[in-house]
Parts: structure tokens; C-alpha cells; sequence
């Protein structure tokens, strides 16, 4: 049987292996060390906006607590966290981004009015 352990090709394998694991390893190092920044200046944008809080509509059935993160929980009625996910503001634009998948919209009126789903809700 032919020892292979010191063949030139088992060599360049093992070179190549090693080298793309390495530059593997340093692309990902390189995108985790971007995300924690560009998400921590994400959150330092989304406590400053104007918008976070808590909007109701007048009955009180329905809450929107907008979140200083870019998350939202809605409550409806006696549910509480009946709906959580993601938002983003543009202007005076909302687009919702449900955890299960739904989407949503709405438009701030001015900074007390959220017209949102046929809903007027109002900032407390």
C-alpha cells in the first residue's frame, strides 16, 4: 500500500483547506464586528425618533407600544402581546414586519395621531 501522507497533492489539499477556513473565518469575524455596530447605531436612531411609544386608539382596545430597538408590541383587548415584531420608520411612513410574517402599515398624522389599519390611534 502507498503511503500518501507525504504526497505533494494531500499537501495542497490541506494548504488550500486551511486557507479558505482562514479566510472563511476572518470574512465572518469581519461581518459579526459590523453587525453589533450597525445595530447599536440602529437603536441610538430609533430612541431619538420622535415616534416611540405607546398609541391607543380611543376605545383602548387596541396598543401599540413602539419600542426604542425597532420592535413593537401590540396588544388587543384582554391579549396581550397579541401581535410583536419589527417596524420602521421613514418619514411619517410606519411599515410593520409581524414575527409571524404579516405586514402592515400606517402614517403618523402628526406626532399624537397614527392612522394605522383603518385605526386612529393616539400617542399616551
Amino acid at each position: 500500500m502507498r503511503n500518501i501522507s507525504n504526497s505533494p497533492i494531500l499537501h495542497f489539499f490541506a494548504a488550500t483547506t486551511l486557507a479558505g477556513t482562514a479566510t472563511s473565518s476572518s470574512a465572518a469575524d469581519a461581518v459579526n464586528d459590523r453587525e453589533p455596530q450597525q445595530q447599536q447605531t440602529s437603536e441610538r436612531g430609533m430612541q431619538q425618533h420622535p415616534y416611540v411609544g405607546m398609541w391607543v386608539t380611543e376605545d383602548g382596545r387596541v396598543r401599540h407600544e413602539l419600542l426604542p430597538n425597532g420592535r413593537y408590541d401590540e396588544a388587543r383587548g384582554n391579549r396581550e402581546s397579541a401581535y410583536r415584531g419589527r417596524y420602521e420608520v421613514t418619514g411619517r411612513h410606519i411599515e410593520y414586519w409581524d414575527d409571524t410574517g404579516f405586514t402592515a402599515d400606517g402614517d403618523f398624522v402628526d406626532e399624537k395621531t397614527l392612522h394605522h389599519g383603518g385605526m386612529v390611534l393616539r400617542r399616551r
